[in-house]
Formats: structure tokens, sequence, C-alpha cells
């Protein structure tokens, strides 16, 4: 069956990642966003929610998920995360493959993803863009978010592949170091090295 090709978005934290994604889709391009997915899976009425309360019960209500009582039920515990990500992945994978099918005509796809490199979804892509920018320009980014702290932070990047790996190991680099005019730029020119939106 004929399929667009996959371009895998990815980025550390605070590197801009979501923004691109959004400058992809004002491109024309179709964006799988693989974190909104999880969300509405687990969100209020959504279709994990009973899955997750039988493996992890006390962990959902009517919101939806509780992220802080899930998180504390599988922090640090890998059979527990295990558990759960035997539930989330293959309904996202569903998602995925509704999305792919969807858009079957176009020339490529994104597929954003945060922990493309850390969980192994760069094998199931054509080409990787990493997005990344100066390490100075991130850690100002992400302390001047709600809640976060210098000892948040530090554990965050220990958990991600470290941003010079990711650039090293990418077919694309996009650079949000600079004006967002001339990120978007660089999202055209992508854009139109791959054949262009639809």
């Amino acid at each position: 069956m004929e399929r667009p090709r996959f371009l895998g978005l990815t980025g550390s934290i605070g590197m801009g990642k979501s923004t691109v994604a959004g400058m992809f889709r004002d491109e024309g391009v179709p964006v799988f966003d693989a974190d909104a997915e999880v969300h509405a899976l687990q969100g209020p009425g959504g279709e994990l929610l009973g899955a997750i309360e039988s493996a992890f019960p006390g962990t959902t209500g009517p919101d939806g998920v509780d992220r802080a009582a899930l998180g504390a039920a599988v922090f640090g515990d890998t059979e527990a995360l295990a558990r759960l990500e035997a539930i989330v992945h293959p309904a996202v994978a569903t998602r995925r493959e509704a999305f792919v099918t969807v858009n079957a005509m176009c020339p490529f796809v994104v597929f954003d993803i945060p922990l493309l490199y850390e969980k192994g979804g760069y094998r199931d892509v054509d080409a990787v863009a990493v997005v990344s920018a100066p390490a100075d320009v991130q850690r100002e980014r992400v302390l001047a978010r709600p809640g976060m702290s210098e000892e948040k932070f530090e554990r965050i990047l220990k958990l991600q592949v470290p941003d010079a790996e990711k650039r090293a190991r990418a077919d694309h680099v996009i650079d949000t170091g600079t004006s967002l005019e001339e990120t978007r730029a660089q999202v055209h020119a992508l854009v139109t090295a791959l054949g262009g939106a639809e």
C-alpha cells in the first residue's frame, strides 16, 4: 500500500518542539501529536480509563486519569511502568494507523514524539528532524515554566538522550535559538525539500 513518508519530530525539553509542530501544521502538513493522543485517551471519558483503573486502582476519576496518583504508582517501578505502557502504547498505535490512513495521499506526515530516541520510535520513521537550541536558551525557557526547579530540570535532562547526540543522529536539525521567522523559514525549506504538503 502506498503511504506517506514518516518524519519523526523530536527534541529535548524546552527546545520548542510544540512550536515547530505548529509551523508544520501551518504549512499544511498533517501532524500526529503522540502526547495529545495520550491525553485524550486518559482524559474525561477516555477509552483507557477502565483498563488503567483496573491495573492501578484509585488513579482515575471523573476528570480522567489523576496524573499525580498514576505517576506515584509507576514512578521508579519498571514493572508497573511496563504494565501502563502495555495499556497505552497499543491504543496510541491504533490511532496513529488511523491517522496514516486518513492522510495516505500526502507526500509526508509528521509524528511529533518527545521520546523518539529514548523509546526506539526512530526505527518506525523514514527520517528524523530534531528541534534544538543552545543550552542556555533551553535552560531559560524551562526554568520559566510554572512549578519548575533546577533539580527537576536536571532530573528530566538525565532521562533524555543528550541534545548533542540527538543532533548527531538526526537527518534534519531545526534551530529554534533564532527568531520565530528564521525557524519558520527552516521549516518551510524542509517541507519544500520533502515534497511539500498536499
